[in-house]
């Protein structure tokens, strides 16, 4: 950013010290119009002088009240002195002042006081052996400069009125990029919530189940148990590496590092994964696959991983799940699909609401009872609701609901898009 220059910086400190300001105004005043006049002015002349510039000190916190003072003074001079002085041009300054500084309406006011007195001025002035030609000038000099002082002040006002204008719409300006920032910030701890339910339900799913088939094995065959101990410690690695991946972005210093996020050609490690922790979960992958953005194969990826993380807490023991991946010309389809009859069962049966519409054709990925399944209109659970969230927002939809013959279904869809 540039630097302040000299200038600058006295403009600041006159802005912010306007009452000091107008003191050496005043003052400066008095020394240009009473002192070169020393020899020739009076004590009461000079009194008057004091009075006529003093109340300029407060010519822009109270205008209109400086006017009244300058006013009354001028009264007074021209009641008794009958003479002019030159400090009477602070009359010129005070309503220049109203004029930029005070109410529209005592702009007005003062203007049509100063052109009243304009021919009062002039009688000072006035010698019946001069005629009337010099009183016409005197008045019309003094017209003309009352005019000018109060359009001047107009015009700065006009210009004072445009910064507070701008300085206005800067300051929303401000409030707009600092909300859009703070809905941003709102945006991704969403999304760092949905990533972080994500990696803490399904690593956790995995370690208990992984745990109890261990503490079973372990009995007979003290190798399984050593194997399952290590799938154990993998997990929980893993799980920990992507909490901190994903808690790094909320770090300030920028240092944190990024691990690739997980895509849908991820899939089949992820159900590798569960089928050595001892879920029966196959995988069907139909179609050629097609290359995702990010954001779509992510998502596609989290929605598989939900939902077997449902199976696994909530389908019940010695369950058996599919998983589908169906590479169609104009969208990817998946289904997850168990016949287990855990708990999740009543409690979406509850509270999902069917269309009553049959499942899109080709559903059936080889399990029984996995075509036909209804299509719910509503989703249900946190974690339903996450999947839901992740699908429409690429233009997808997701349908979750138990099925007829028992167990659970998720059918996602997630569009392609444009020219991919």
């Amino acid at each position: 950013m540039p630097q302040d220059t000299f200038a600058d910086r006295v403009l600041t400190f006159a802005r912010s010290h306007i009452l000091l300001m107008d003191a050496l105004l005043a003052g400066v005043l008095f020394v240009l119009t009473v002192l070169p006049q020393t020899p020739s002015v009076n004590d009461a002349e000079a009194a008057v002088s004091l009075f006529l510039v003093a109340p300029l000190i407060l010519r822009r916190t109270w205008p209109m009240f400086t006017f009244v003072l300058v006013t009354a003074v001028s009264l007074f001079q021209l009641g008794v002195l009958h003479d002019f002085l030159a400090a009477n041009v602070s009359a010129l300054i005070v309503i220049y002042s109203v004029a930029a500084y005070g109410q529209r309406w005592a702009g007005r006011v003062v203007l049509a006081t100063g052109l009243l007195g304009a021919p009062l001025g002039a009688g000072l002035y006035h010698d019946s052996s001069y005629g009337s030609d010099l009183f016409v000038t005197v008045a019309f000099t003094i017209g003309v400069s009352v005019v000018a002082a109060w359009a001047l002040g107009t015009v700065r006002r006009s210009r004072l009125q445009q910064i507070a204008g701008l300085a206005e719409r800067a300051r929303l300006r401000e409030q707009e990029r600092q909300q859009e920032l703070r809905l941003a910030a709102s945006t991704e701890r969403a999304r760092i919530a949905r990533e972080m339910h994500d990696v803490v339900a399904h690593s956790l799913s995995v370690v208990i189940a992984q745990a109890d088939g261990g503490r079973y094995a372990g009995r007979e065959s003290p190798e399984t148990a050593l194997q399952t101990l290590e799938a154990i410690a993998a997990t929980g690695r893993q799980a920990l590496s992507d909490m901190r991946g994903l808690l790094g972005v909320l770090r300030e210093d920028g240092t944190a590092l990024h691990a690739p996020q997980p895509q849908v050609g991820d899939i089949p490690g992820l159900v590798g994964e569960l089928q050595a922790s001892g879920l029966d979960v196959d995988l069907l992958v139909e179609g050629a696959p097609r290359p995702l953005p990010a954001g779509p194969s992510l998502a596609a990826y989290r929605i598989v991983q939900e939902s077997l993380t449902n199976v696994l807490k909530h389908a019940g023991p010695a369950c058996r799940a599919w998983v589908r991946v169906h590479w169609r010309e104009d969208e990817l389809e998946l289904s997850v699909i168990d016949d287990g009859r855990g708990a999740s069962a009543a409690l979406v049966s509850a509270t999902t609401a069917w269309s009553g519409e049959p499942a899109p054709p080709g559903t059936a990925v080889g399990g029984p009872g996995m075509s036909g399944s209804p299509t719910p209109q509503a989703v249900s659970g946190h974690g339903l609701t996450g999947m839901h969230e992740r699908a429409t927002l690429y233009g997808g939809r997701v349908g979750a609901g138990p099925r007829s013959g028992g167990g659970f279904a998720v059918h996602a869809v997630i569009p392609y898009p444009r020219g991919t």
